[in-house]
């Protein structure tokens, strides 16, 4: 059977991205950062970052001849480069040749991804979604990540062989995906069940980028203690309290962050945790305010949520993190009057683009949270009103 490459702890890396159609500079720089973050969530320390401008990914290698040569030179010259990351998906014969010319392990931003999700999942919903995902990814790209071949020395004279044992490997994984396919339908019918066992509470869901302080949120509103950390996807399972504000009962649920380019496979495998997205009576969109692409990052979360179908759903828009925000964009000599004006300036023009549907806070510093906590109750009852017209005498 094929082998699994897996990502070990102190490895160090080189990160690889190309400027091509849309992606302008600024932009692969930025996918790159966040790239060496995704790797540090894995355990792996990125010591150089490469980037080439071509028209289109070359077929057979990705990157150009002489790009992979200078690859090639400084890795020999560093000497203890063990693993090559490209920020785009590569083919199994793309992985094949790298591999062949560099003699380095080479994945890319999915692979990577997914050995940060199969580190993280605890549950048997999470374990089965991930492995899943995983198998999906390793299909098309059998060829290029087979090693039966290598393994056996001495050199085979015919290709007979190998494309049976290849074969055979295609078959057993796809078995391997049925299996789990319905593994993970008997799970989701019995996560199914469990939520329509919650009764008539209206259901509240926190989403957004990972790592925008989701958790954190989480923690503070139901006075709970949901793992939070600063790492990408730190959160897998859906965790879901049951939280009351004047006497108002509803559920909050905390779910898997988002990202850019995030595996179209893994969304797939992950549709049952999204369910509590879809079936949310009422979003949380937790942006953070500090970052310097927060505005992309919105935007993708946006695209994520209306591919989910989830679009048009009521949404509170929770700019965190401000505290940071003020301290990176303001400069100490500043008065503060100009600050207010800025600060007013910026929160009219969220204002304006949300309709009026947000909040600007900072869960660490507790910082506007009981304007947050109004303004959900207020989401909330509105939509007793309407949905559950019977209850909302008991509630407020």
């Amino acid at each position: 059977m094929i082998e699994k490459k897996q990502i070990t702890n102190l490895e160090n890396a080189i990160v690889v991205g190309l400027i091509y159609k849309e992606q302008t500079e600024p932009m692969v720089n930025e996918y790159l950062d966040e790239l060496e973050f995704l790797a540090e969530t894995a355990g792996v320390h990125v010591v150089k970052r490469f980037t080439q401008k071509l028209p289109h990914p070359d077929s057979k290698i990705f990157v150009g001849k002489g790009k992979l040569e200078e690859i090639k030179q400084y890795s020999l010259l560093k000497g203890n480069i063990s693993l090559l990351i490209f920020d785009d998906e590569l083919t199994g014969s793309q992985i094949q040749n790298i591999e062949k010319e560099l003699g380095i392990t080479t994945i890319d931003r999915s692979d990577l991804i997914l050995d940060i999700f199969a580190s993280r999942a605890k549950t048997a919903q999470a374990k089965t979604q991930v492995e899943l995902a995983q198998y999906q990814y390793i299909l098309p790209r059998l060829k290029g990540m087979w090693k039966h071949l290598e393994r056996q020395g001495g050199g085979v004279g015919t290709r007979g062989p190998g494309e049976t044992e290849i074969e055979t490997d295609r078959r057993i994984v796809k078995e391997k995906i049925s299996l789990l396919r319905k593994r993970l339908s008997e799970i989701d019918r019995q996560a199914f069940t469990q939520r329509k066992d919650r009764g008539e509470f209206i259901r509240v869901a926190l989403v957004g980028y990972t790592n925008v302080g989701k958790s954190t949120l989480m923690n503070v509103l139901s006075k709970s203690d949901v793992f939070a950390e600063n790492k990408l996807f730190a959160t897998l399972d859906t965790t879901t309290r049951k939280v009351v504000f004047e006497q108002t009962p509803f559920l909050l649920s905390d779910t898997v962050g988002f990202i850019r380019k995030l595996p179209h496979h893994l969304v797939e495998s992950f549709k049952s945790t999204l369910d509590e997205v879809r079936e949310a009576d009422v979003l949380l969109h937790v942006v953070d305010m500090s970052h310097p692409q927060y505005e992309e990052q919105l935007q993708v979360v946006n695209k994520t949520l209306a591919e989910l179908g989830a679009a048009e759903k009521p949404t509170i828009t929770i700019f965190n993190k401000m505290d940071r925000y003020q301290e990176q964009a303001f400069d100490k000599w500043l008065a503060d009057d100009v600050k207010t004006e800025i600060m007013n300036e910026l929160k009219q023009r969220w204002q304006t683009e949300t309709k009026g549907n947000c909040v600007f806070v900072s869960a660490t510093e507790r910082i506007n949270l009981d304007g947050l906590r109004q303004t959900i109750l207020n989401a909330v009852r509105e939509m007793y009103r309407a949905r559950y017209p019977y209850k909302a005498e008991f509630f407020f």
